[in-house]
């Protein structure tokens, strides 16, 4: 259980940062159009 956990957070925190990104490339392509 305690490994499924730790597994779930830290998918949780590359699904968090790749979000953070794409975000990030949709303002700077916005801002460039």
């Amino acid at each position: 259980m305690k490994t499924t956990r730790a597994v779930a957070a830290r998918f949780d925190k590359r699904a968090y940062v790749l979000h953070g990104t794409v975000t990030l490339a949709a303002i700077r392509l916005s801002l460039r159009a």
